[in-house]
């Protein structure tokens, strides 16, 4: 099989690629524990292609990714959403299983119910007033502690960096995560909980941090694909994104300036994170079939099962010629998002037309 066999539209996915992202992120942290979070990848193959055939510390976003880890030996689980009590039972019964599955939580309410079965937890603390979190020198972190059983440690993301613009502000997004972190431990065992995780992480962080001092792990997950996003702000290049989207030309539009796929939102997503950076690139940039570029021909527009492709605006090159039956791939702005729209990956051959493999992926909750 090769890349002109499966129907489009598919995920298509350079392995070559992926080793190379994880190889440079895990030069950088060094000794420090890269705990890896599967919930961009939601792939087993993908986590073994990154780690090692060895199963490491990962982090989940859904029980369901957690059951399917567990299910292939993995032991050492962070389930890195805030826990729903309702949710309790599926974690014990992971736990009975031998898996260390970890929760996190940012409440009494939480902690209280978490307590009852003894599970052990992470206090989300919030560094950037991205999301959840208890502040790091507030009451309600020795509130929280003081209402579970078993304190592992804090938690904490950066998720603002998402949105930094440069090295400077990547790397000031990376202390401030840190010290937020180291911060909130402190106080912990000040009061006296042992608190022996403290645990940061994004990719743009994790790719800038200049001082780990006090961390235990970092987690990151969106640097195996990388994206368009991610390369927007300066984490990585156009040439680091493993994964794409492959669609087929099925129409035209000259009078539009248009050309029509079979790829729309519900195979890219409508994930427009672009948008708001210097340099928006719509619904994804477009490649040929080997991956090479279309200069500034973007996916534009999209329906739910049609992709519209034209010229960046102001671009002075003109339309390409693409036949009808012409297959391209749309690199994706969120890979986490793009790959969420699909159930399997076809894995790029190294003569870069060949399907070397495909890897079903974890759907659901």
């Amino acid at each position: 099989m090769n890349l002109e066999d499966p129907q489009t539209p598919f995920l298509a996915l350079d392995p070559a690629i992926v080793a190379a992202n994880a190889a440079r992120l895990r030069h950088r942290l060094g000794a420090t524990t890269l705990r890896l979070h599967v919930k961009t990848a939601k792939s087993v193959e993908v986590a073994r292609l990154v780690q090692g055939r060895e199963p490491g510390p990962v982090t989940v976003s859904t029980l369901a990714e957690a059951e399917a880890f567990a299910g292939a030996g993995y032991r050492d689980i962070v389930y890195a959403v805030g826990i729903a009590p309702g949710k309790l039972a599926r974690v014990a019964a992971l736990r009975e299983r031998g898996v260390d599955l970890v929760v996190l939580l940012d409440s009494v309410e939480q902690a209280a119910a978490v307590a009852e079965r003894g599970i052990p937890a992470l206090i989300e603390v919030d560094c950037d007033g991205h999301r959840g979190g208890v502040a790091p020198d507030g009451p309600e972190l020795l509130a929280v502690a003081g209402a579970l059983r078993d304190v592992r440690g804090v938690l904490v993301h950066a998720g603002e960096s998402y949105f930094a613009d440069g090295d400077d502000a990547l790397r000031a997004a990376a202390e401030r995560e840190r010290l937020a972190a180291v911060g909130a431990a402190g106080a912990l065992r000040a009061a006296g909980f042992a608190a022996p995780v403290v645990s940061v992480g994004s990719t743009p962080t994790a790719h800038f941090a200049a001082d780990l001092t006090g961390v235990t792990e970092v987690r990151a997950g969106n640097y195996v694909f990388f994206d368009l996003v991610m390369a927007g702000i300066g984490v990585c290049g156009v040439g680091d994104l493993a994964l794409s989207v492959v669609v087929t030309v099925i129409g035209h539009r000259p009078d539009k300036g248009w050309i029509l796929t079979d790829g729309g939102w519900m195979a890219t997503s409508r994930d427009r994170g672009t948008a708001r950076q210097r340099v928006d690139q719509g619904y994804g940039l477009v490649t040929d079939l080997s991956g090479a570029p279309h200069e500034d021909l973007l996916m534009t527009d999209a329906s739910q099962e049609h992709g519209i492709l034209s010229m960046r605006p102001g671009s002075d090159r003109p339309l390409p010629g693409l036949p009808v039956g012409t297959r391209l791939r749309v690199l994706p702005n969120h890979a986490c998002a793009t790959a969420a729209q699909h159930d399997r990956y076809h894995l790029i051959a190294p003569d870069g037309r060949g399907v070397a493999a495909v890897w079903e992926r974890i759907r659901g909750w």
